[in-house]
């Protein structure tokens, strides 16, 4: 089975150093059941192309540890060792590693660079269902990730045509993409087209599936059949991959209904595209908390990271601290910041802590703002005041900026029944005026002015669909001044 991949960057060359294999060199690699060879049939400015080429023992693929029994790897003459399937993603994982990963130590500026590239698979066997054709099948899976497809079928056999179509396409993929993308493509897709596995199936393959499917699969449309034929029908393992894609997708944003308001206006075709509501929201909050002159800034209930992404790119934040009361969303963020391969002034910059927003904590002390980005809504009333007594009183920075849902803006969406909230983790939804109301008084209790601003696209009588308050303290001195207690929740 053979994998090629070429692009025409330039100079084309550093496709070597992304897959860090050099294109003067053939290089073999053991496998568990057979070898895998890399080399370069060309190799030049203009293009390159390296070839992963598999050569299986089909002897020692029954006989080792992978097989199972009564199914097709208990033969020794099978399509295994010429077809692109499971044991190809095996070998892009051990042999493209750190490609894989998006490491590439020589070129990290070209490792989250879109190159144009071109994937080759010869063959890849792909099975459909009694509802899609495997061609409709290839379509489905690949074309929502952006790929021109070229795919061609082969006979069984082409001296006997009256056999019919086999399931065995050359598929041919173009798309300007990172190369980390494209091979994580390949690693998730491959066995899914195939429907089956050379190895047991167990509870780290959903580990894998999101790991390497975190930045794409949870936006697929063909998410639920690429997670059920990846994990090969094991329905606990599906149910808990798919729990854990919603929960993915939750941190991101607190409510897909608002994401994309149906009355949202056109931006201009100058900006390009149109801003979702969580865009929207993401950069009011940014330019309150810049127009406050912060230099260090928490991020409250930071979920996945986008705000924390946008506050390291500015240089005017010299530290800046994200924390979470869930350790998954954490370990998202973690990703998804590429806390791994910062520059050590960047990395120096920012942390992420776990924590709860109900009990005081020294590490929030010293820091000049503070960002609560839909988060109070997701509190029951009584841990909302021990929220304001931890934010307000005791870390108390000098201001604290803070979003949260408008009631009113509810009735905007048709799909959403009277009375309803817009997501289900929600414990309220105020109206603007129970919000201004609720902000004063917190403002007046602990001596900070507080102003507010409409986020998203207003309409005249129910206002914009979030609503932003921006409470600065009267306070002259800093927030370092203040003894903090550890551990009491109220």
């Amino acid at each position: 089975m053979l994998l090629t991949i070429s692009t025409t960057h330039a100079p084309a060359t550093d496709l070597g150093f992304l897959l860090q294999k050099h294109p003067d060199r053939c290089q073999t690699f053991e496998l568990a059941v057979g070898k895998a060879h890399v080399f370069y049939p060309e190799a030049s400015t203009e293009c390159c192309t390296a070839c992963l080429l598999l050569d299986i023992d089909p002897v020692e693929l029954v006989r080792g540890r992978g097989n199972w029994k009564g199914g097709l790897l208990d033969q020794y003459v099978n399509d295994r060792p010429y077809v692109a399937s499971s044991l190809m993603s095996v070998a892009i994982a051990q042999v493209f590693r750190s490609a894989l990963s998006g490491k590439a130590p020589q070129r990290e500026e070209l490792v989250d660079t879109p190159l144009p590239l071109t994937a080759r698979l010869e063959v890849l066997p792909v099975r459909g269902t009694a509802q899609t054709s495997p061609l409709e099948l290839i379509e489905k899976l690949f074309a929502p990730l952006g790929y021109e497809i070229q795919a061609t079928r082969h006979p069984l056999d082409e001296q006997f045509p009256e056999w019919g179509e086999g399931p065995y396409f050359t598929i041919e993929l173009q798309h300007t993409i990172p190369l980390a993308k494209l091979l994580q493509h390949l690693y998730v897709l491959i066995p899914v087209f195939d429907n089956k596995k050379h190895y047991y199936i167990g509870s780290d393959e959903v580990d894998k599936l999101l790991t390497k499917g975190e930045s794409w699969l949870a936006d697929h449309p063909e998410r639920a059949t690429i997670t059920r034929r990846y994990l090969t029908k094991r329905h606990s393992l599906v149910r808990q991959a798919l729990a854990r894609l919603v929960e993915e997708e939750a941190t991101e944003t607190d409510d897909d209904l608002t994401e994309t308001p149906p009355s949202a206006e056109t931006i201009t075709p100058a900006e390009e595209r149109e801003l979702s509501l969580h865009d929207q929201r993401l950069g009011a909050v940014l330019a309150a908390i810049r127009s406050t002159g912060a230099r260090r800034v928490l991020d409250l209930g930071c979920g996945e990271g986008k705000l924390l992404r946008e506050l390291l790119a500015d240089s005017q934040f010299t530290e800046i601290l994200g924390m979470d009361v869930s350790v998954r969303a954490l370990e998202i963020a973690h990703r998804r910041l590429k806390l791994d391969r910062l520059p050590d002034r960047q990395r120096d910059r920012i942390r992420l802590i776990h924590g709860a927003l109900t009990y005081r904590d020294a590490r929030l002390a010293n820091f000049d703002a503070a960002a609560l980005v839909e988060v109070i809504e997701h509190l029951d009333p009584p841990r909302l005041a021990a929220l304001e007594r931890v934010v307000f009183e005791h870390a108390r920075p000098r201001a604290v900026v803070l979003t949260t849902p408008n009631r009113e803006y509810n009735t905007m969406w048709e799909s959403l029944p009277a009375g309803q909230m817009r997501h289900s983790d929600h414990r309220f939804e105020w109206t603007r005026e129970e919000f201004e109301t609720w902000a004063r008084q917190l403002a007046t209790r602990f001596g900070y002015q507080v102003r507010f601003l409409p986020v998203g696209p207003a309409e005249p009588e129910i206002g914009a669909p979030s609503q932003m308050a921006i409470f600065e303290w009267e306070g002259g001195e800093s927030s370092s001044s203040v003894p903090l207690e550890i551990g009491d929740g109220n």
